[in-house]
């Protein structure tokens, strides 16, 4: 994931700096294309996330194990002026995460010949209804170019939570909350095409709240030692208008 990231990163700067940055001026593509107060577009993409874990004991901590998924959604965008606009971008966040447990999380409860591969393991699926609302701060036109930074909050609604189901991880079910507030910054660069105007855009989001729902047993291995577990994770969107 770092090395996509980073070859991504490097070739919107290269293709800015080199392309156009010490380049004459070339003819602007839809030059009238920013001047609407409201306009719509969509986005399709993918996601990595994980869990950003806090303990009350110092222990061996819990791997994530991340999987690739996909997000799809709409833009919104409102101009305030030439650099900055607000922007709703309601979407479907798919994500599955893999937690896995040390075996000295279980010392003293289950005995090691007792201990099954089920118990080191729990599958966290997740399905966000995501809705960041952005401020998105642009830099001036540069020909077909412009690199752009956002920041901003989000709410999710999870459809694949379980936080009201009874069983527990007692029961292989690991639980998290439906509701879940998120911060969102990113950076990306519009590109200006004949047709249509082509974002790419490299997003971080991290989780305010706490999304573990514990185990009955204040005692519980999978549960009971983790004071606080929060997504973070990185979004690669491609944005068409």
């Amino acid at each position: 994931m770092k090395k996509i990231i980073a070859l991504i990163t490097l070739f919107f700067f290269y293709q800015a700096s080199t392309a156009q940055l010490f380049t004459k001026e070339r003819v602007q593509n839809n030059q009238s294309m920013d001047k609407q107060t409201l306009s719509w577009g969509y986005y399709l993409g993918t996601n990595s996330l994980d869990y950003n874990f806090d303990y009350n004991s110092n222990v061996e901590q819990i791997q994530t194990e991340k999987t690739f998924s996909f997000n799809v959604g709409l833009v919104g965008d409102v101009r305030l002026n030439d650099y900055i606009n607000v922007r709703l971008e309601p979407g479907l966040v798919i994500s599955a995460r893999n937690l896995i447990y040390p075996e000295s999380y279980f010392d003293g409860i289950i005995e090691p010949e007792e201990l099954k591969d089920s118990d080191l393991l729990r599958e966290v699926k997740s399905t966000y209804v995501y809705i960041p609302l952005l401020l998105r701060f642009s830099t001036k036109r540069i020909n077909n170019f412009k690199p752009f930074v956002t920041f901003g909050l989000a709410t999710s609604l999870n459809l694949s939570s379980n936080e009201k189901n009874p069983e527990d991880n007692s029961g292989g079910e690991f639980r998290t909350t439906k509701n879940t507030l998120f911060y969102d910054i990113g950076f990306g660069i519009d590109f200006y095409l004949y047709w249509f105007k082509f974002t790419p855009s490299i997003r971080g989001v991290f989780a305010l709240n706490d999304e573990l729902i514990r185990d009955v047993d204040p005692n519980s291995p999978w549960t009971g030692n983790i004071s606080s577990m929060k997504t973070r994770g990185i979004f690669i969107n491609f944005t068409f208008r």
